[in-house]
């Protein structure tokens, strides 16, 4: 008997271990992790290392998600849009968010440009385009990223003068691609 509850218990180990190191693990979060020992990846874009912290691709999560992003000096993510609200709180380095705020207009037209610096905040309301550019010459400009409603559905522009009706859907989008199932979920208890 004692022999069989080891093997159970072994057994429990090495699946929780394997289910853990899964990269589409839906088990949820654990309540305490380190950070620096999430995987990152650039997704092709240069400059770019992103980790999700806490998504709903990757751990099941619901109303928000919560990403670690840091840009080399001089990049810069895409002109873009999506449906959700958007909280950024930079950590270090310093940059400029671009925000056109005329989600209502036929493009997003002349973005208005404000600067960010370490323990500042901003958030870019649903649907208005946007960019965010690491202006520093030596130092890597990181941020935490809290994002409401996810997985995210991203409209990318070539430029700030392209109607809204010719941006290009990327969903699910990169960190999303290789876990996400065309299951629907159910949101109800």
């Amino acid at each position: 008997m004692r022999m069989l509850r080891h093997i159970v218990i072994l057994v429990a180990v090495l699946w929780f271990a394997a289910a853990e190191a899964s990269q589409c693990s839906t088990n949820g979060l654990p309540l305490v992790k380190n950070i620096s020992k999430l995987p990152q990846q650039n997704y092709g874009r240069s400059g770019l290392s992103h980790t999700t912290i806490a998504g709903s691709v990757l751990h099941g999560m619901k109303e928000i998600e919560v990403w670690l992003q840091t840009f080399a000096p001089g990049s810069r993510t895409p002109i873009h849009r999506h449906s959700c609200e958007e909280v950024f709180v930079v950590l270090k380095g310093q940059g400029t968010l671009y925000l056109a705020p005329s989600s209502h207009s036929k493009y997003p037209g002349n973005p208005q440009e404000f600067h960010i610096f370490p323990n500042s905040t901003f958030h870019i309301p649903v649907n208005d385009a946007h960019q965010v550019l690491n202006t520093g010459e030596h130092e890597d400009l990181q941020v935490l990223v809290v994002i409401s409603r996810p997985p995210v559905k991203v409209f990318t522009y070539d430029d700030w003068s392209m109607p809204h009706t010719a941006a290009k859907l990327k969903f699910p989008y990169y960190w999303d691609e290789e876990c996400y199932q065309t299951t629907t979920r159910k949101d109800e208890l």
